[in-house]
Order: structure tokens, then sequence, then C-alpha cells
């Protein structure tokens, strides 16, 4: 509840999550401040200055078009054409390609919880819940980050939507204030469809949102710490979207909050892939990601170990906790896994690093599954 969780506050008007490197939630309530002002014809939304430098994008108008590909432009992902659509622009500033590990959360919450049956009504809970999670939280979360990023995009991706001037200021701003609002309602609806006497769905929404805000927005902007930012990036597209499906389903209980953000650790490893990509950009604006900080060489194996490491310590405990089936099938499938990190990613993490979390990354997601539904029984 990328990025839920990539497993939801809100943005002001300066500068700047397979993952994607924001956090999502379930759910991206402090607030920067804000004023409001109306004349006849419009409302202007103005947050206040925060301290971060601008720095003055020298990015051209037009991407190179000719090479790009409109797909990739409705997903959010990088080799996007360059589009004047406005709703196909607020589309890729969502990233659709971030949302399926939140819905995959939600699914496994659900399952964990077993009470999920295959009815009409559960169904429909699921759906809305997928929503939440996915287009309007994990949504929020891409906006708001690009929003914080644009100094570092005019450096590396300086054609995108807000850098190159694709869509203005006051149309991102409502963009975040709607995606927000709109999925903290949808948590309060699951609440009461759950008869929940207290609102857990809601308050991890807005837990979510505030995650999210303090990874992007000064002061705290926890992305500039290549290990707190990115576990906060691997717990929101891990830990918060189950939570969010097994509270609406079941009860989380203690045991599982310590087992899903265990899991985030392997988050972690995820979001480092992201970050070899903007090294350059990272560096130059003072973020210390990983690369920046330890070198790619050394950054490329914190990765895979954090990866692997986890998985083997959850399949260690499931195996401790009398389940060696669900045991035996986690470890075969962290074996791909690793496979493809030494085909692909401990080769080249920048060249490879799309194909290998297309190979590899299947494989992390059902492993989920399997704990999840060890969990149930």
């Amino acid at each position: 509840m990328a990025s839920l969780l990539n497993m939801v506050s809100v943005p002001p008007r300066i500068s700047p999550p397979s993952f994607s490197r924001t956090p999502s939630l379930h759910a991206r309530p402090i607030l920067p401040p804000f004023s409001l002002s109306f004349s006849r014809r419009r409302l202007s939304i103005r947050a206040t200055e925060t301290d971060t430098n601008e720095v003055e994008s020298q990015a051209p108008n037009t991407a190179p078009s000719k090479d790009g590909s409109s797909l990739n432009q409705l997903l959010g992902i990088k080799g996007a054409a360059q589009e004047t659509n406005k709703w196909k622009i607020r589309l890729q500033l969502t990233k659709p390609v971030t949302w399926p590990p939140l819905v995959w959360g939600v699914v496994c919450g659900a399952a964990a919880s077993g009470n999920f049956h295959w009815n009409f009504e559960d169904v429909a809970k699921s759906i809305v819940c997928m929503m939440m999670s996915g287009p309007f939280l994990t949504g929020y979360t891409q906006t708001l980050n690009d929003w914080y990023d644009r100094e570092i995009d005019a450096i590396n991706e300086p054609y995108r939507p807000i850098p190159s001037g694709a869509i203005s200021e006051n149309e991102v701003i409502t963009q975040i204030w709607v995606l927000l609002l709109g999925g903290i309602s949808l948590a309060g609806i699951l609440d009461i469809w759950a008869g929940h006497d207290f609102p857990i769905v809601f308050y991890l929404a807005v837990g979510g949102a505030l995650l999210s805000y303090i990874y992007s927005a000064p002061p705290l902007k926890l992305k500039q710490n290549g290990w707190i930012g990115n576990f906060a990036l691997g717990a929101s597209y891990i830990s918060l979207p189950w939570w969010a499906g097994q509270a609406l389903f079941g009860t989380l209980t203690p045991d599982i909050i310590v087992l899903t953000l265990l899991y985030s650790i392997a988050g972690l490893g995820i979001a480092i892939v992201n970050d070899f990509k903007s090294i350059e950009g990272d560096r130059a604006l003072g973020l210390q990601s990983l690369p920046v900080a330890f070198g790619a060489e050394t950054a490329k194996w914190i990765c895979v170990g954090a990866i692997d490491i986890t998985q083997l310590s959850v399949a260690g405990y499931l195996l401790g906790a009398d389940k060696p089936l669900y045991a035996l099938a986690l470890l075969g499938l962290i074996i791909p896994q690793v496979i493809f990190q030494f085909k692909y990613f401990l080769k080249d993490p920048v060249k490879y690093d799309v194909k290998y979390q297309a190979s590899a990354q299947p494989f992390l997601v059902l492993g989920l599954l399997v704990t999840a539904l060890a969990t149930s029984h």
C-alpha cells in the first residue's frame, strides 16, 4: 500500500516508484502549507517553496519521437514517444508499469488472510483495493516523485513531460491532489464495506501517502539516502499492499508485519536496480544512492545480495514453521533469479536492467504468493 508499494501526502510547488524509484502504497496527514486563491475563472493551488535549489532545465521541447514507442509512453517507461495529448501525458506520469506489484501485493494479502472467497462481493472488494493501491495511490506517488525529480530528469531524461514543459505546473499539482484524495476515499469506502470498527485500510492509505511524500520531498527526502530510501520504497511495494489486502479480508497480525518487512529488504534490492540508470543525475544533485555512494561494482553485489539473502531467510522461516513444501517451492523460485542475475544484471546493470527485471522479477513475485499461501495455512 512503488510502490500499498513501489506492497499515500501532498506536494508543493517546488523542486522533486520490476519497481520504480518511488514508494507507493497502498497507500502514498502531513501536508505542506498551501494557500488557495479564487478568481472569477479559476482556482489555483500554490504550495510553499522548499529549500531545494532550482535547476533550470536545458531540456529540449521534444523527445526523439522517431525512436520513441507509443506503448512505452502509455506505460510511463524510458524510450517513450513524445506526446501532446494531455490525458496520455497524465497517464504517463502515473507510470502504469509500476502498478502490477501493488496489485499483486493485494492478491498476496488476500491469500494470506485465509478468508478470501471466490464470490462476487469478495472479488469486487479486491478490485477496489487494487484500484486504490495501483492507479490512485501509486499514480499519486509516481506523479509526486516526478514533480520533485524534475531537476534530475532535466539531466537524465530531459524530454520527460515535466522538464520538457509538456504539462503545466498547475496541471501536475491538480493531478497529485485528485489521485491522493481519490485513493484515500476508496480506502474509507473499503473500511465501511468490510465493517471495520477501526478504519485500518484508511490509516494504511494515509500512512503510505505520508511515506511517499517524505520519500520525495524536502526536508526529509528519504531518497537522498540509498539505504533508508530504498527500504522505504521496498516496503511501499511489498508490505503496504499486502497489509491492505490482508486487513480487508482478515486480521493483520504482528508476525505477518515482521515477515513482510523482512521481505521488503528484497524490495530494497530491486529498488537499487533502478538507481544505476540515474547515477549521473543523482551525483550532480547530491543524492546518495548506493551506486553513487559505493560505486557501481559494489552496489550491484549489494543489490543481488539483498534480494537473494532475504528470500533464503524467508525459506528458512517457512522450514522452521514446519512448512517444508512451501520452503522448497520458494527455493525453486530463487534459483532462476540467481541465473538471470549472472546472465544479465551482474554483467552490466545499466544496459541490462530492464531485461533482468523482466526475466527475474516474475519468480520473485511468485515467491511472494507462495509465502502468502504458506502463512494462510
